[in-house]
């Protein structure tokens, strides 16, 4: 097919039947009446006006020209949508999806198929409405996203608190305070962006009522029943960001009608994300969309079950703009045979057991600085860093130097028999990759809160002073271990700070000869090619008016035993060339503790928000605080709106939440 012409509507009116006006940009392919095309549907609250725009003009204008509509919808109260978000992926949310997807498929333009698409919260809803079954919805392409809302999310995980949780409240508090583009609303902007300030939710109020996995993350988690899920699914992650563990359980619990790629990628679309290598991302979306949505017989049901990238002795570094590896792919997917480790009477790592007794772990309250963090967007201290300043404070157990190397792709499993001298205790294991020189990449990672040992529904506090098995599954890699190096498998009761520590300060007595470690084995598996974007640098140039900056920084104040993580994060002034809507964002995150005392954790996070075009500026500022005492959880949430100079609006939100067994 050759590329057709298109146009692209900057704001479609969509009135869903509550009478609320939601905003769509659509690019369409030309003659798409007389000649009735497919469309791709993203639903997202990122604003198409101006937070996603880049990535939508990355991708969107090349759907169209190979005559496939591109809709990108804000939800209720997001961008230049009417109304008030209520939560993340719920009911509403969902219900206005499938009325939308009617919508769609009912158009004169449409050949009454639809797909649906997204990168996080767009891969979630996209799942999520899949298990609804909305009948012109025909596949999907979920990206970076979950099938299990609990455990692989940015709240909790395994019951460990993440502290990205009260990060991510306060992001979507900025993003959501801010204005529609009055070029767009007309007069109506004003009204809106208040009714929006006055009714808007502070989520982690929310959130922080269900800390075990209750009824409110099993809605939209499609694990709790695959089977509603009865369309196609392409399912992609990075192993560098944090739902790496999606593709693998999808294609497990979907089966054929699922395909996954996992690439060494941070939280981004795989044409334009880091580290590198990419992939032809639109080019496999646009036959993944041919496929299904048009009937073209192209072979895309017979690909791999599994196509990811192994990656190969990679080195630890401040930023990784390259991961060395290879791709393979595998036609079935199941639970891979494992290589067992224990720990022998030496002490290492190994195919030998006997331990050496029992060993007594307490790691400072900071070890984990070097963690990154659970969302990642840019190569760079985002990721996990050289890991010898976490092993400094952890329990590290070492194979013999490899002679040869060894190939792993799935979760790592690991089991140990532990007691506390706390009914509440977190554990964190980590494998790691040690190269000749002594540096130490993060390979994967797994926390639980142990009183999750059980249940994530029906926790249990330990008993101090006795024996319990634990069983922990650790994050899905793909990873070469490469002669000369070693594995490492290190154990820390803190990784402070991607989890809050519990109320106690605990300490575990492990049984090293109960410790063992099952790596996922490659097994066999096809060595491929993956064909990479043709344009290296798809995302569009806006006009810079001030550039971006970036700051990782941690602090030990020995005086006082404390130790500060802060983030610094400047998007610049950017103008589109196009809409002449200049945006400047700018987030402060701080995170601190002392040792010693875990209720003297705090952490805070601003955002200074600016959208501004010739007569008009507008501003948002929010910030968001929690500290905690060993009954509860202490949360505060502020915003302010300013109309040029002037403030006009402020709110507070305030809630003490009991902890639940966290």
């Amino acid at each position: 097919m050759t590329d057709r012409s298109f146009t692209t509507i900057e704001n479609q009116w969509i009135t869903l039947k509550d009478g609320t006006r939601l905003a769509a940009r659509i690019w369409m392919p030309g003659n798409a009446e007389a000649d009735p095309v497919p469309a791709v549907f993203e639903f997202l609250p990122y604003r198409k006006r101006d937070g996603t725009s880049p990535r939508d003009e990355s991708t969107y204008p090349v759907f169209a020209a190979a005559g496939i509509a591109g809709v990108r919808v804000d939800i209720r109260g997001s961008g230049e949508s009417d109304g008030v978000i209520d939560g993340e992926y719920t009911p509403l949310e969902l219900a206005n999806a499938v009325e939308l997807i009617e919508w769609i498929a009912a158009q004169p333009w449409s050949n009454g198929s639809v797909g649906m698409m997204g990168i996080s919260w767009g891969g979630f809803n996209c799942l999520q409405v899949a298990a609804l079954r909305p009948k012109a919805l025909k596949a999907v392409i979920s990206i970076a996203s979950t099938v299990d809302r609990y455990n692989d999310d940015i709240h909790y995980k395994n019951g460990t608190h993440l502290s990205a949780q009260l990060s991510w409240a306060g992001t979507m508090l900025a993003y959501q305070s801010r204005s529609p583009d009055p070029a767009l609303t007309g007069n109506r902007w004003r009204d809106m962006w208040q009714e929006r300030l006055e009714a808007e939710p502070f989520f982690m109020e929310e959130w922080l009522q269900h800390q075990r996995r209750d009824d409110f993350w099993k809605h939209g988690s499609i694990s709790e029943n695959f089977a509603e899920v009865e369309i196609p699914a392409l399912v992609i992650a990075g192993w560098a960001d944090g739902y790496r563990n999606t593709p693998l359980k999808a294609v497990s619990g979907l089966g054929a009608k699922s395909k996954a790629i996992i690439g060494p990628w941070v939280h981004k679309y795989p044409h334009f994300a880091w580290p590198k290598p990419r992939v032809d991302f639109l080019g496999e979306a646009i036959r993944w969309w041919n496929r299904w949505l048009r009937g073209e017989e192209n072979g895309a049901e017979n690909l791999p079950r599994v196509r990811a990238y192994i990656m190969d002795a990679v080195k630890p570094a401040v930023r990784r703009d390259f991961d060395p590896g290879f791709w393979v792919a595998k036609d079935m997917w199941s639970a891979p045979a494992a290589d067992l480790f224990h720990v022998g009477a030496d002490g290492k790592l190994g195919k030998g057991m006997g331990g050496v007794g029992a060993v007594h772990l307490k790691s400072p309250l900071d070890t984990g600085t070097s963690s990154g963090e659970f969302f990642t967007l840019k190569p760079d201290a985002e990721m996990a860093v050289d890991q010898r300043g976490d092993d400094a404070g952890s329990l590290v157990f070492e194979t013999a130097v490899l002679t040869e190397a060894v190939d792993y792709l799935g979760m790592p499993k690991l089991k140990l028999t532990l007691s506390s001298d706390a009914p509440l205790a977190n554990l964190c294991a980590r494998i790691v990759d040690v190269h000749p020189d002594g540096s130490a990449l993060r390979v994967s990672y797994g926390v639980l809160n142990l009183a999750h040992r059980k249940s994530n529904e029906h926790p249990e506090p330990l008993v101090p002073g006795e024996r319990t098995e634990i069983v922990m599954e650790l994050d899905a890699c793909g990873y070469r271990f490469a002669p000369g190096h070693q594995i490492r498998l290190s154990l820390s009761t803190s990784y402070w700070p991607i989890i809050l520590p519990p109320p106690h300060d605990a300490a575990l007595t492990i049984e090293t000869g109960s410790i063992a470690l099952a790596m996922p084995k490659l097994g066999a598996a096809e060595r491929i090619e993956m064909k990479e974007p043709e344009n290296p640098s798809p995302l569009p140039v806006y006009l810079e008016q001030i550039p971006s900056a970036t700051r990782r920084s941690v602090t030990r104040e020995l005086s006082t035993a404390t130790t500060i993580y802060r983030i610094h994060e400047d998007t610049g002034r950017h103008e589109h060339p196009g809409t002449g809507l200049a945006t400047r964002q700018i987030r402060e995150e701080e995170w601190s503790i002392t040792a010693g005392d875990p209720l003297s954790m705090t952490g805070e996070a601003s955002w200074v928000c600016d959208m501004a075009r010739d007569g008009w500026f507008v501003r948002t500022v929010s910030s968001v605080r929690m500290t905690c005492t060993e009954e509860d959880w202490v949360i505060s949430a502020e915003v302010k709106a300013y109309d040029g100079d002037k403030q006009f609006f402020e709110k507070l939100f305030e809630k003490v939440v009991p902890r639940d067994m966290m």
